[in-house]
């Protein structure tokens, strides 16, 4: 059976399309609905009387383009575009610019490959992945303990006299080139430590026991940092040794009693050595002052050798009756008795003297 076409005016077979007659569809037709004729058209509703933004207008347009709307998820597909560009204008702002204190230095490598050093204040870059800025600090001034309450035997030292100490030490050190820094050392505090290790066997070895537990820490500490130094420029670590300190300097704690009696020992014949040498110059500060003195008595006495005679002859009288209790006097011409102050009684007679007078 051949189908039923419809006429330009969209009716039927019988006629009677969306008008209002008889078998009509139409809004105030009472009859029963044509099965042939075409739904009526929807009006579109009135605009809102608030202006549209740019995205409403765009879809808008999308939808006028397509008939009246918009393949399916095309709206939300519009939305997520405008997110992602505006994420990624963020990024770009974000790690192009870098801002650079004072005391840091910027490294910039592209696609992992060193380009350029940015100084202090605000840089532009290639945004990330491209470009990719570390910060150092350059003016920081960082420290390695080494040897600081080990419990092994890995700190113990030899000196050059054959014995063994345990040091303690510590390295101050900082940047001085950010690029090498970076790039020529893999791990660089490992590669600090080992070098202040062989440096400080290397100067130890070189000296006593007495110099590295007493006056010449200070001497051994220069010398590890220069040596110290000669190394890590060799290697371009781009490094720069601040200072070595050795904290401490002492036997190892098996023989700590016995090491401190020698010391003990050691310091006492150092300390009466230095007495009798200061003696020693004493005396002869002394000997050769009586020398000098006997010379220029001498010199006099060759000069006149009675008068000089006579007058050493009664110095020497007077200094040694000048200790004994007695008063010598020229006989002749003397009396009997002298009142002299020296000639008083002895505290011994005059305790017989009363004794006797008791009895």
């Amino acid at each position: 059976m051949a189908g039923y076409v419809l006429n330009d005016n969209g009716e039927g077979p019988w006629g009677g399309g969306g008008g209002s007659g008889d078998g009509g569809d139409g809004d105030g037709g009472l009859g029963p609905r044509n099965p042939w004729s075409q739904p009526p058209r929807r009006r579109s509703g009135r605009r809102s009387s608030i202006n549209p933004s740019a995205i409403e207008q765009l879809v808008n347009r999308g939808r006028e383009r397509f008939g009246g709307r918009l393949p399916n998820g095309f709206e939300n597909r519009s939305m997520w575009g405008w997110a992602l560009l505006a994420f990624a204008c963020l990024w770009i702002v974000l790690t192009s610019m870098h801002r650079v204190e004072p005391q840091q230095r910027g490294i910039v490598t592209r696609f992992g490959r060193y380009v350029a050093t940015l100084g202090p204040g605000v840089g532009l870059t290639f945004p990330a992945p491209i470009d990719t800025v570390t910060k150092l600090n350059v003016d920081e001034i960082r420290q390695i303990d080494i040897g600081a309450g080990a419990s092994d035997t890995s700190y113990l030292v030899l000196t050059g006299d054959e014995n063994i100490i345990d040091l303690a030490y510590s390295v101050r050190w900082s940047i001085r080139d950010p690029e090498l820094y970076m790039f020529a050392l893999a791990d660089p505090e490992d590669t600090i430590r080992e070098v202040a290790e062989s440096a400080m066997r290397a100067e130890i070895a070189r000296v006593t026991l007495q110099d590295a537990i007493g006056p010449g820490r200070g001497a051994i500490e220069d010398r590890v940092q220069a040596r110290m130094q000669q190394i890590l420029d060799g290697y371009r670590a781009g490094i720069e040794v601040e200072g070595v300190a050795i904290n401490q300097a002492d036997p190892p704690s098996a023989v700590n009693d016995a090491f401190k009696a020698v010391s003990a020992a050691q310091q006492q014949a150092q300390s009466d050595i230095n007495n009798a040498n200061a003696y020693a110059q004493q005396m002869i500060a002394k000997a050769q002052g009586d020398a000098a003195a006997f010379d220029k008595v001498f010199a006099q006495y060759r000069l006149a050798p009675e008068v000089t005679r006579r007058r050493m002859y009664y110095e020497t009288m007077e200094e040694v009756l000048s200790r004994v209790d007695k008063t010598v006097v020229e006989t002749p011409g003397v009396m009997p008795y002298l009142p002299l102050p020296q000639a008083k009684p002895k505290p011994q007679a005059e305790g017989n003297a009363s004794a006797g007078e008791g009895q």
